[in-house]
This record gives C-alpha cells, sequence and structure tokens, in this order.
C-alpha cells in the first residue's frame, strides 16, 4: 500500500525555514508502509549510478591523491582513507569509505565525548568536534570526505541518492518506523542533506527520508544531485 505524504509546519532552525517536515500516512509516529520502487526506475537508477560514479572516480583521481597527500602531512602515520561498517538495505553491512577527517584515535575518545553530543536520537553529532583535523574541518564542510563513497556506489553498495547508511549502534536504537530508511538502498545525498543536514533532528530526518521513499524518481533523484552540489559549495549544515 502507498503511503500517503502530507506537509507539517515547516522546520525552523536558527531563525530560519530550512525544509517542511513530513507526516507520512495517517500519523508519522505510526505509519509503517513505504511505496516499493518499481523495477524499472531501479535499473534506471543503477545504471546512472554506475556510469555516473565512475566518472567521478575517474575525474578526481588525481585531486584525490593531492588530497590524501595533505591529510598524511596533516595526520602523520594515519591512513588518508577510514573505513566504517554501515547497514545498508535489509541491514546488509558493508565498508563504507571516507576521506579521513579525524584523528586516528577518534574512535577510541568517542565514549568520553558522548555527554557532548548535540543530535537527536541514536545519532552522535559534536558543532566543534575536538577530533576533527585542519584539514578535515574544511572536507567535512564541503562533504568532500565523502568522495570515496563513489566506490560504494560502483560497487552497488550505495546509490547516488538515498537515505545516508547508519551505524549498526544507531540501528540498535532504532523503532519500527526508523527501520523504514533500510527498505531501500542507502545513498549519498537525499532530502535530509539538501534540507539542512545536520541542523536537522533525527525525526526531522526519518521523516525526509520516508518522503523521498515515496517520492523517488529519475527527476527527483537529478534535482536532488543539482541541489547537493550547490548545498557542497555553500558548506551550510554540515559539521
Amino acid at each position: 500500500m502507498q503511503a500517503v505524504v502530507a506537509l507539517e509546519t515547516p522546520i525552523t532552525t536558527e531563525n530560519k525555514t530550512v525544509a517542511p517536515q513530513v507526516r507520512v500516512g495517517a500519523g508519522a509516529d505510526t505509519n509503517t508502509n513505504v511505496r516499493t520502487q518499481p523495477l524499472p526506475y531501479r535499473f534506471i537508477k543503477r545504471t546512472f549510478d554506475i556510469v555516473f560514479s565512475s566518472a567521478v572516480i575517474v575525474v578526481g583521481f588525481i585531486p584525490a591523491l593531492i588530497l590524501s597527500i595533505a591529510i598524511v602531512i596533516d595526520s602523520p602515520g594515519a591512513s588518508p582513507i577510514y573505513s566504517q561498517t554501515r547497514l545498508g538495505r535489509g541491514e546488509k553491512p558493508f565498508k563504507m569509505y571516507k576521506f579521513r577527517s579525524m584523528i586516528p584515535s577518534a574512535d577510541e575518545l568517542l565514549p568520553d565525548l558522548k555527554d557532548k553530543n548535540e543530535a537527536t536520537g541514536p545519532l552522535f553529532k559534536i558543532k566543534d568536534d575536538p577530533r576533527v583535523t585542519r584539514v578535515g574541518h574544511f572536507i567535512r564542510k564541503h562533504s568532500i570526505d565523502e568522495l570515496p563513497q563513489f566506490l560504494n556506489v560502483f560497487l552497488g553498495q550505495l546509490s547516488c541518492v538515498g537515505p545516508r547508511p547508519p551505524l549498526p549502534s544507531e540501528v540498535a536504537e532504532y523503532t519500527e518506523r526508523d527501520r523504514l530508511r533500510l527498505t531501500v538502498k542507502p545513498g549519498l545525498s537525499g532530502y535530509w542533506q539538501i534540507s539542512g543536514r545536520s541542523d536537522l533532528t533525527f525525526n526531522d530526518m526519518v521523516n525526509l527520508d520516508i518522503d523521498y521513499i515515496n517520492d523517488a524518481s529519475p527527476i527527483t533523484d537529478l534535482k536532488i544531485i543539482g541541489k547537493t552540489a550547490l548545498i557542497m559549495f555553500k558548506g551550510d549544515g554540515a559539521y
């Protein structure tokens, strides 16, 4: 059954409206249905993912090497590429790649920073995270640290557009409705990324992801990709 999507009060952050909050079905907190993506759309989406990710990998190879050298200089002894286990469609685990933006001991320091968490729900984010390196501040602001994930896209673990893949520890705290995010292949960008990113709450993210799943189409994906490029350039809402 296809869910009916309705818009509620716009989300306001720091006195500016960043996106409409979405209510799905009869009630945002109780609906457990999302639209099944048609096979022709999934075929088109996968074809685009392969072509687009291949182009980005080829064009970005030399810039990636230069950035890798800068990361190694900023974090001596550390690999410029950081991998982390994330969950994809159907909670299938995979290794997701990023350019290193934090010090090598970042994961070990996480327990000591839990009380400084500024995010809601199972997410963890600190606006001025002390673990972020000098290079890391810039590449996180403009989402450049996410570019190695085009390899995940090429391998079929991610799509260019879709809900962001969560950590296993986050999914352990999910409600049944939160798990609707995992009914489709995760992606590099989506409604959440172009509507405020880290300025939004966890529930806002879930609402927007469910909205995307029900709205998904080739035209919608192209619009999101175009808006994502602008957001990356401006660096709004990322930290």
